[in-house]
């Protein structure tokens, strides 16, 4: 009889990955990880009004710099990645995240901090996570077993989701507590306990082999064209990169509204802001479930157009019970969000050939976050220039017309939606199994 050892990627005794130590590491970093961004994604914008007295355009461009990393170097961060070591992109990278955003209270300690250096930062520390969630997308597989994949994920959604409810609670408190920036501090901490977490783990997979041809712009376009040439996937981020834009004018004067006009506290600014997370967890729940009921396609145009009106509840807020009603507007506009992007995303995974998945995500998410900081310019402009409730109210009616797209494609009679099938012989790895055109 011949012993083997066990496989570093399978847990060796039962109950799934409770017992696996490696993914016990990334796991355990992750959450601190998510809480301590909750922490700061509410933070940065509160140092920016409350303590450096922004204007509503300063802010818009905050808003902005956060995810114009998406347009700088989203498309070839996926081919970049595949040729380093994706433990180190995550180390280097939460390393980095780290140095950032400790740098926020160090200067205001100092009485240096001022708006230009919260743009670096922003910017910064936006394109380091896109460089880290594309590593972290490729360094799940290789750490566990292929058939522990929905297990690992499952965790990492579930604390994910966690921190959404409850990690802009904790935010508004600690800013009430220690001031925003010193809050700060939180995320950078978090960032150093997740790069600790990452170093102890004891899988050192290798430096992926690189391909005999790299090209980078060819890799780049076969997944423009995989995207483009189909008429769903077309019409699906036409809706997502829509929604994006208006949700971002939206986010740019959001916390403008209730930090200056209505002058509510962090603690209840960060309330609010969880309360939308609930609405996540609730979409998250039922998606399946709906979709099995109305069918995959509808599914898909009736989550985005019920949660596009619900914005429609931010401009007219004041400070009484109606904040109690956009409360319920958050967790209804959620829901749908979340049941949205859980088909569409499905669909869009179960659609594309394997070889080319990652340049299809990386695709997607240019064209569809690419829109995000061209919104929240957007955003601050007009908040200077109409004023903040007409700027949310351009938004929400914007946002409320996101839907048509998918609802005048095919999308909305198909019950079952297509799915990527092996051809039959050799074909271009990049094209997709049915007709683009034909969808």
């Amino acid at each position: 009889m011949t012993v083997t050892e066990p496989s570093p990627g399978r847990p060796a005794r039962r109950g799934g990955l409770w017992w696996h130590a490696d993914f016990r590491r990334l796991w355990l970093g992750e959450t601190v990880s998510q809480f301590g961004t909750m922490v700061s994604q509410l933070a940065l914008p509160l140092v920016a009004i409350l303590v450096l007295h922004a204007s509503t355009w300063q802010v818009g461009v905050l808003v902005a710099c956060e995810t114009a990393a998406f347009v700088a170097v989203g498309l070839p961060a996926g081919a970049w990645v595949e040729r380093m070591r994706f433990r180190w992109v995550l180390i280097v990278n939460d390393l980095v995240r780290a140095a950032l955003l400790a740098w926020v209270p160090v200067a205001q300690l100092l009485g240096v901090l001022t708006i230009e250096q919260l743009y670096v930062i922003a910017l910064a520390t936006g394109v380091s996570t896109v460089f880290f969630d594309v590593a972290y997308q490729f360094y799940l597989p290789q750490l566990i077993d292929r058939e522990l994949l929905v297990e690992g994920n499952a965790k990492l959604q579930a604390s994910e989701s966690l921190s959404q409810i409850a990690g802009p609670s904790l935010g508004g408190a600690l800013i009430q507590a220690l001031t925003a920036p010193y809050a700060v501090l939180v995320d950078a901490v978090s960032f150093l306990w997740s790069a600790v977490c990452v170093t102890r783990i004891e899988v050192r997979p290798p430096r992926p082999e690189r391909s005999p041809d790299p090209n980078l712009l060819r890799e780049i376009r076969d997944g423009l064209r995989f995207v483009l040439g189909n008429r769903i996937l077309r019409a699906i981020a036409m809706c997502t990169s829509s929604a994006n834009l208006f949700g971002s004018v939206i986010s740019a004067v959001f916390y403008v509204l209730l930090a200056r006009e209505l002058r509510l506290s962090p603690g209840v600014i960060g309330l609010l802001t969880s309360t939308a997370a609930v609405g996540g967890l609730i979409g998250a729940l039922v998606a399946g479930r709906f979709a099995a009921k109305v069918g995959q396609g509808p599914a898909i145009w009736m989550a985005i157009a019920v949660a596009g009106p619900c914005a429609l509840v931010t401009p007219f807020v004041q400070r009484d019970w109606t904040l109690g009603l956009l409360a319920v507007a958050q967790i209804a506009m959620w829901m749908g969000i979340v049941v949205y992007n859980i088909n569409q995303v499905s669909f869009r995974q179960a659609l594309c050939p394997p070889g080319l998945l990652g340049r299809m995500n990386a695709t997607m998410r240019f064209l569809v976050w690419g829109t995000m900081p061209f919104g929240a310019l957007m955003g601050g402009l007009l908040g200077s220039t109409i004023g903040v409730r007409a700027t949310l109210l351009a938004g929400a009616v914007g946002q409320s017309l996101t839907f048509l797209p998918v609802f005048l494609s095919p999308l909305r009679r198909m019950r079952e939606l297509p799915s990527y099938a092996e051809p039959a012989g050799d074909g271009d790895p990049t094209a997709s199994p049915l007709a683009p055109n034909g969808l």
